[in-house]
């Protein structure tokens, strides 16, 4: 399955951008008081791409022999994205507030941005791996 890691990783990338810019736009929908932003064909439109992204991300933890709670930089990337999705939900439907919805969008975002500085650098520090290191 080797020969085939250029084009998973190429679909599991294209997948992390799919995904971002999609919460993205729902967010800013949310932001502008959009019924858009919980339209079903989106809510759908992000489950599939999701499911793409997990599949792409198991066959490459397969490929590469590399596991979450075994590699530190995988371990931060799962944990994180646990509190992304939980800050996306209360972003996007859960929020009881403006305020919870507004905060829970922005530090959503910037839990996404994080992961993948820590995918880029390998390191659970992701960017800030240069100070501490």
């Amino acid at each position: 399955m080797i020969e085939f890691y250029p084009q998973i990783k190429l679909v599991h990338v294209t997948a992390v951008i799919l995904s971002g810019a999609l919460f993205m736009l729902r967010g800013m929908l949310m932001l502008a008081r959009s019924p858009l932003a919980r339209h079903a064909a989106l809510r759908w439109l992000s489950y599939a791409i999701d499911t793409t992204l997990l599949t792409a991300a198991l066959m490459l933890v397969t490929i590469l022999h590399q596991y979450p709670f075994v590699h530190a930089w995988l371990t931060a990337k799962v944990l994180l994205l646990v509190v992304y999705i939980v800050l996306g939900t209360l972003a996007l439907k859960r929020g009881r507030t403006r305020r919870v919805q507004v905060a829970s969008y922005f530090a959503a975002l910037f839990v996404f941005a994080f992961i993948v500085t820590i995918a880029r650098a390998h390191d659970p520090w992701g960017i800030l791996g240069r100070l501490v290191h």
